[in-house]
């Protein structure tokens, strides 16, 4: 028997990013999706979080906060505003807390 084969585009997926969301993440995006509708969460799932797995660094609404300690981003999708830490070595992105712009202090 050989050796088995990569399949095609399996190198790239290796090279992306995981999505861990905390529990806090999880309770803002119930809270949100009471208040926005399932749209917003459908999008950060379907548009979002795939951009984030390949480039979390930038992105059209990617932004990095300078003055959070530990270096923080957010990405925005409409008014919503949602913020993630990067792990690089391990190649993790950690959702931490999603918020309003009017509540988001950035």
């Amino acid at each position: 028997m050989g050796r088995a084969r990569p399949r095609p585009g399996r190198a790239a997926s290796l090279a992306e990013y995981r999505v861990f969301e905390t529990e806090g993440f999880v309770a803002d995006l119930k809270r949100i999706a009471r208040a926005a509708g399932p749209r917003v969460e459908a999008k950060l799932r379907t548009h979002v979080y795939p951009q984030l797995r390949r480039e979390p660094q930038f992105g059209p609404a990617v932004k990095r906060l300078r003055t959070w300690t530990p270096d923080t981003r957010r990405v925005r999708i409409r008014d919503w505003r949602f913020f993630y830490q990067l792990d690089e070595r391990e190649r993790l992105i950690l959702m931490i807390a999603a918020d309003h712009r009017r509540e988001a202090h950035e």
